[in-house]
């Protein structure tokens, strides 16, 4: 039997029009005659009553003291009531449906309540489920540990969800569904003329993920990449085929781009710079340094090492603690708050010369100082103040042409 994993996400769920779309797209997929595997999120967003942070927020308002096992068996709830309104819209449609939670759907992970790892997916439910011909409906965000403990997979958990069990069944793609057709260029909000991407690379995306874009989570995108499964992220509100995330040799032949350096931009907000030294430059300085930001919790980034010193960025938030951690061990660090990190990203820049030219020149000439740069072989980093983000995301997007990809 072919699979296919479909995920909808809070919004496709929030009102009765998105569940209208959402029942057609399930309809159309049954139709082919594939085996279906919808994952669900919960329903809407912060405020409305069933979205997660809703209920993050009746704890804050009810004692603030829930550990963090019945957090878990709380948070779990949105996503159960997803799946019973689904199954219940579907079998008054005469489609067969069943409803399981994540660890009914054999999602078994570790320990770590708010934040799991999954540890394997046994389907042998969703298989006889799927042999009886039903459309298998699962809780997405949760899974439950070998001793029965309800534990969530954190921000993005669904979207990991539907990747893991597409990996586990083999399926012959995972669809997720969003409000958004595929994966831009850009940020809309930022760059008028984003435009959506035919086909990507796992490692694109993953790397768009990780640096500020929003669509998919990148441990989702991990999961389908090493199980070769292909993902396609759609609309719920249309009939596109929004974007292929596959093999780069794949998104290379498919997106007919077989010479494109760059296939996006992302950007991160709300950063500070640090810059830490010594005029005698101590041997030990960047093993206390970042000791000191782990113990406490603070993830650092954008990091550049000398035998003098050392320059790295903070989120915001922890910006005041690491600059008293860093006076506490005697240093007097420089401080930039109010910036921002931009990337460049695509599979065929490694190797490319010029693509940092063009860069430098396209930021130049809109008199935007670079205060900071890093690479890998598919993505530049740039740091700039905050007030320049979106212009040096127009900038970017011009100078390589993304308005024109297909």
């Amino acid at each position: 039997m072919m699979i296919t994993v479909q995920k909808f996400g809070g919004t496709s769920l929030s009102d009765e029009r998105g569940r209208r779309h959402v029942l057609r797209h399930i309809s159309r997929e049954r139709a082919t005659g594939a085996g279906l595997v919808v994952v669900v999120s919960a329903m809407g967003r912060r405020g409305e009553p069933y979205a997660t942070d809703t209920l993050l927020d009746w704890i804050d308002r009810n004692g603030r003291s829930l550990p963090d096992r019945e957090k878990d068996m709380l948070l779990s709830c949105g996503e159960l009531i997803s799946a019973a309104t689904l199954c219940s819209l579907l079998n008054r449609e005469g489609i067969p449906s069943v409803a399981l939670t994540g660890g009914q759907a054999g999602i078994v992970t570790d320990g770590r309540f708010g934040s799991a790892r999954i540890a394997k997916v046994n389907p042998a439910k969703i298989a006889e489920h799927l042999a009886d011909d039903k459309v298998v409906i699962v809780a997405g965000f949760q899974g439950m540990t070998e001793d029965g403990e309800i534990t969530t997979l954190g921000r993005g958990g669904s979207d990991t969800s539907a990747a893991a069990l597409g990996a586990a069944l083999e399926a012959s793609v995972v669809d997720i569904y969003t409000d958004v057709e595929g994966i831009l260029t850009a940020d809309p909000r930022l760059v008028g003329e984003a435009r959506p991407l035919a086909v990507v690379s796992y490692e694109e995306i993953c790397n768009m993920a990780y640096n500020g874009a929003k669509v998919i989570h990148p441990r989702a995108v991990e999961i389908a990449m090493r199980a070769g499964v292909p993902i396609r992220v759609r609309s719920t509100f249309s009939d596109s085929e929004g974007t292929l995330v596959t093999r780069a040799d794949l998104a290379r032949e498919k997106s007919g781009w077989m010479d494109r350096a760059v296939t996006g931009l992302a950007h991160v907000g709300g950063v500070t710079q640090l810059a830490v030294g010594t005029p005698e430059g101590p041997s030990d300085l960047q093993l206390r340094v970042f000791r000191a930001m782990a113990i406490n919790g603070i993830s650092v980034d954008f990091i550049n090492v000398t035998p003098a010193g050392i320059l790295y960025t903070v989120g915001e938030p922890d910006a005041d603690l690491a600059i008293a951690l860093l006076r506490e061990m005697g240093f007097e660090p420089r401080s930039r708050a109010g910036c921002a990190k931009v990337a460049v990203i695509g599979g065929g820049m490694n190797g490319e010369p010029g693509v940092m030219a063009r860069i430098v020149e396209a930021l130049t000439e809109s008199n935007i100082p670079i205060l900071q740069s890093a690479d890998s072989n598919a993505t530049i980093w740039v740091l700039v103040s905050e007030e320049d983000m979106a212009p040096a995301m127009r900038a970017l997007h011009s100078a390589f042409s993304l308005h024109l990809t297909p």
